[in-house]
């Protein structure tokens, strides 16, 4: 089936909206008017009951009996279908017009009738509408009826010209509504033609931005901060392959050197021990790089998972630290709170221990690597929030482009010359802490000081 396009769902929506409108009107109208009219002959039948009444007292006592036609004559208003009689309290009929009236007069329901209400009126199923009227003076209950022919012809042209109305509304309504949704989405089609031509061969295109400051702008500029996020994720991606092919082709190159070198060649058995332990150390530097690698690729796929454990941070920066302090016999490390916690679960995160315990080594690992003074200065700062920890060393500070380009991969800052390492550390630190739902930063608070600040969720949060 084929789905309606949003010019016509538009249009249609709103036309429903406007129908729905004009037919809770035209409703309300004919109602009101039906009801007017109801009432109005009412009263017409309440005054004519009332003026026949009125010659019929006057005259009554001159004559005996009082014809119909003669009260015709002096009365010449008369309703469509025109009923009225006169009965007594005792049921008695002492006047009826026409006189070839044929009346079966039922017991009269007194008890509608009271001091303060004097008149009873109600609609028969034929639609004739009846009004009763009592005067306790002579005792008598006067009874008019009559059929609204006018009124209902009146209706009935009312209905005639609201239903016409109704359906030329609608057509008309129908009309302007796609015109003007036509118009209305013409920014948004061109939008949509410039986004079609849009491709990774041309990521650099951006697309018109509407002077107007209206949603078809925003989408514009959205669309537009998107294709800058895409090309910089393609360059980045381009520029993680060229890096990747060049880290492991100088290895490979070296070994396949020594070893060409070592087959050519005589050498001493001191000689050949010397060239097996380079190429031991290229092949333990390519197993480092391809584990990056593989990391790197694996925590993309990885996500945060509900069944992590609760991980108390202090404690586990501890023994981080001791095992660091192990490994580089020569690093001073030290971890200090900025504040006291309030509660343990300041410091306690969801998350998972092992990836956590690859982030701080990472970081203290960078601290000791890249200062001058080989100490590393942790900071803690709990919070019921959020858990905010420092790693600051003494160092050659980066500069403003450096910092922009500091979680590539591969990438390295002026410092890191004639030091071992591929660039990936930070990219898997960001990688692992926002999986963890926290954020990594790097800032210069003083001269020749870096830091890099960790800021995760707690549990109490």
């Amino acid at each position: 089936m084929r789905s309606i396009n949003i010019k016509l769902r538009f249009a249609l929506l709103f036309t429903s909206f406007v129908a729905i409108i004009l037919a809770i009107s035209f409703a309300f109208i004919y109602v009101l008017y039906s009801s007017y009219r109801e009432e109005d002959y009412f009263n017409r039948i309440f005054i004519e009951g009332s003026e026949v009444y009125t010659i019929f007292s006057e005259i009554k006592g001159d004559m005996e009996t009082l014809p119909a036609k003669f009260i015709q004559e002096v009365h010449d208003k008369t309703l469509v279908n025109e009923k009225l009689f006169i009965v007594d309290t005792s049921g008695k009929v002492v006047f009826k017009m026409p006189d070839s009236l044929k009346i079966n007069v039922q017991p009269i329901d007194r008890s509608k009738f009271t001091k303060n209400n004097s008149v009873y009126r109600y609609t028969d199923a034929e639609d004739a509408q009846h009004v009763i009227i009592y005067f306790p003076q002579y005792a008598n209950y006067v009874h008019t009826s009559g059929f609204d022919k006018v009124g209902f012809r009146k209706l009935k042209t009312l209905r005639v010209i609201l239903g016409g109305v109704f359906i030329g509304s609608l057509f008309l309504t129908a009309i302007i509504s796609f015109l003007f949704v036509n118009e209305a989405l013409k920014p948004l089609v061109r939008l949509s033609l410039q986004m079609k031509r849009t491709t990774e061969q041309n990521l650099s295109d951006r697309i018109d931005v509407p002077s107007s400051k209206d949603e078809i702008s925003q989408i514009a500029k959205n669309f537009n901060a998107m294709l800058e996020r895409l090309r910089k994720a393609f360059f980045f991606q381009k520029n993680f392959v060229q890096h990747a092919s060049h880290e492991l082709r100088t290895p490979l190159a070296v070994m396949l050197s020594q070893t060409e070198s070592a087959l050519h060649n005589p050498h001493t058995i001191e000689e050949y021990k010397k060239i097996l332990e380079s190429l031991r150390e290229d092949q333990q530097q390519m197993i480092e790089l391809t584990n990056s690698l593989l990391l790197i690729s694996q925590y993309e796929k990885i996500d945060f998972q509900d069944d992590w454990p609760q991980i108390r941070v202090d404690e586990l920066l501890y023994e981080v630290a001791e095992i660091a302090q192990k490994n580089m016999p020569d690093m001073q490390i030290s971890i200090e709170f900025e504040s006291i916690p309030e509660q343990d679960s300041w410091l306690t995160i969801k998350g998972s221990d092992s990836l956590m315990r690859s982030v701080f080594m990472n970081l203290i690992k960078n601290a000791y690597k890249y200062s001058t003074d080989q100490i590393a200065r942790i900071s803690i700062a709990p919070s019921k929030q959020q858990l905010i920890m420092h790693f600051d060393n003494t160092g050659t500070r980066l500069t403003p482009l450096e910092v922009e380009k500091l979680m590539i991969p591969f990438f390295r800052g002026a410092n890191a010359h004639g030091k071992k390492g591929f660039g990936l550390g930070l990219s898997i630190i960001q990688r692992i802490v926002t999986m963890h739902g926290g954020k990594v930063d790097y800032r210069t608070p003083a001269n020749k000081m870096n830091r890099f600040t960790i800021t995760l969720p707690t549990i109490a949060n």
